[in-house]
């Protein structure tokens, strides 16, 4: 195949990078790997994860079209009461964690009519499920890269004179040869607070298999997994006490915070405060990332409220599964960790009646789309990250040292996006990092290889490090830097010049910049302090 534009991994970022390209008017292969597009909201089933003035502003116009489409879907075809359809910022979960906590499948649906005209058309084709499988290089340039069906072997070969890497883990750098950096960079080279003396390559963000449960009639608990016992007696040395328990690390204070888990509370779902920047919402987990919230429907319509499990007791930090020789194990043994979590539930947690086990608990695989019942894929907190031209330190956005002054201020700013510095525990034994932030701007040399000329980053493999990799990995961080590689790559191919070249010439920078302002694409914060 031939295209304008490849973009490898329909993530957020991959999606927002198809759609801005396709927008500019041109042709995109799109390829992903698992069954439905939209990574980290969908096959992931992570409820967004997205800052304190998301209904105002602060992320991009077509991110809010997601957002926005999302409710209507649920208002078109879902047996909302009359007071949920009349609720301006639904939140059909009524999650502590998000303003907008849903079922992955409606966010699919979405996703796909945001693409559907362009497929249509024939400008977008989409290669599902293909996974990168080699890529081949001209001196600073990519020429084509071959894909894998996932499930028979096929390959294809794509050539275009743009390629994006939105894959989850940054695939492609190293089938490309483009220079990158994984896990914790060293304190000389960044010279950040939190950065260890010496770089730890292996050191990398845990990552989870969440799953959706909901709480009914009957006995619904699993087979005993293999090995249960295993992550039973499995106690971290900086936990405090088994992993498997309800008594676990602040990851703000990392003192032990005794939390609760309530099926089904009764609890009235229009006055759930969804603000991070208040409260962290994690104190009973069955609310904290509830993706269906039965109140907010007409009787009869759910048994149960629906609650999304991504918590951290889900945490393999056991192993990287990053540049490491058997990453499928370790990424099944992430998964039997997630059923023994499910099994811990169902036959041991303690109940706040005093009793023990909650079998009622039932996995719910057709929610997640998947055969075994777990989210399709693991959710990746930390990729691969490129080598760039500009790489975001945490003194450019720490709270602590940036204080009333704001975060740095980017003459190429291509976006916006807020989140703390948060930081899961890791797979060289370190503890959560969890620090306050300020609104920051996203850097365009961020997204520019210091080599590779025609290859850009659309997801969580910018130029960030361990740490402010931490603030920029979330939902609408990552569908901005996807939508600005995608509008870079579609304005270098209108304008026969380089990324580079933009970044460093003033007059076609200010051109660029101008073409995101168009777009509806956020370059700069109003005045708002950091939490």
């Amino acid at each position: 195949m031939q295209t304008d534009v490849l973009v490898v991994g329909a993530g957020l970022g991959g999606v927002a990078a198809a759609l801005a390209a396709l927008r500019a008017g041109r042709s995109v292969v799109l390829t992903e790997e698992y069954d439905w597009i939209g990574g980290q909201l969908t096959s992931q089933a992570v409820p967004p994860d997205e800052h304190s003035w998301v209904e105002q502003f602060g992320v991009t116009a077509s991110y809010r079209r997601l957002r926005d489409g999302i409710r209507e879907y649920y208002r078109r075809h879902y047996p909302l009461t009359a007071a949920a359809r009349a609720w301006r910022d639904l939140n059909p979960g009524a999650g502590h964690v998000s303003r907008l906590c849903h079922e992955p499948r409606v966010a699919v649906a979405v996703l796909e009519a945001m693409l559907s005209p362009y497929r249509s058309s024939g400008k977008l084709r989409v290669l599902q499920p293909f996974v990168p499988a080699a890529a081949t290089t001209d001196g600073d340039r990519v020429t084509a890269v071959a894909l894998r069906h996932r499930d028979t072997g096929e390959t294809v070969h794509v050539t275009a004179p743009y390629v994006l890497d939105a894959t989850e883990t940054g695939e492609l750098l190293p089938l490309a040869g483009v220079e990158y950096v994984t896990g914790f960079e060293s304190q000389a080279d960044t010279g950040e607070p939190s950065a260890p003396a010496a770089a730890q390559p292996a050191n990398m963000q845990a990552v989870s298999v969440c799953f959706a449960v909901d709480h009914v009639d009957g006995d619904h608990t699993i087979d005993r997994p293999a090995r249960y016992d295993f992550w039973r007696e499995y106690t971290p040395p900086f936990w405090g006490g088994p992993l498997l328990s309800f008594r676990a690390p602040s990851p703000r204070t990392l003192l032990p915070t005794e939390r609760v888990f309530d099926p089904n509370p009764g609890d009235d779902p229009l006055a759930v405060d969804a603000d991070q920047r208040r409260n962290p919402g994690d104190h009973n987990l069955w609310t904290f990332r509830r993706i269906a919230a039965r109140r907010l429907f007409t009787d009869g319509a759910y048994d149960s409220d629906i609650c999304l499990v991504n918590w951290p007791m889900l945490d393999y930090f056991e192993h990287p599964v990053i540049d490491v020789p058997d990453p499928a194990v370790h990424l099944a043994a992430a998964r039997e960790q997630a059923r023994s979590v499910l099994y811990w539930l169902q036959t041991e947690a303690p109940r706040p009646d005093g009793g023990t086990g909650f079998p009622g608990l039932r996995l719910r695989g057709d929610v997640t789309g998947s055969a075994d019942g777990l989210a399709q894929a693991p959710y990746i907190r930390e990729s691969r990250r490129i080598l760039a031209e500009y790489t975001v330190v945490e003194q450019d956005l720490a709270l602590a040292v940036r204080g009333d002054k704001g975060a740095v201020s980017y003459h190429d700013s291509v976006g916006v996006g807020m989140y703390r510095i948060d930081l899961h525990p890791s797979t060289g034994g370190d503890h959560y990092i969890d620090v306050g932030c300020c609104p920051f701007q996203i850097p365009l040399g961020a997204l520019i290889p210091r080599r590779v000329d025609n290859l850009l980053p659309a997801g969580k493999n910018i130029g960030t490090t361990h740490v402010t990799n931490g603030a920029y990995r979330l939902h609408p961080v990552e569908w901005n830097a996807g939508e600005a590689a995608g509008a870079l790559a579609a304005f270098c191919l209108d304008r026969a010049c380089t990324p580079r070249a933009v970044r460093n010439n003033p007059v076609l920078l200010a051109e660029f910049q101008a073409r995101l302002d168009n777009d509806g694409v956020e370059r700069q914060w109003p005045d708002v302090a950091g939490y």
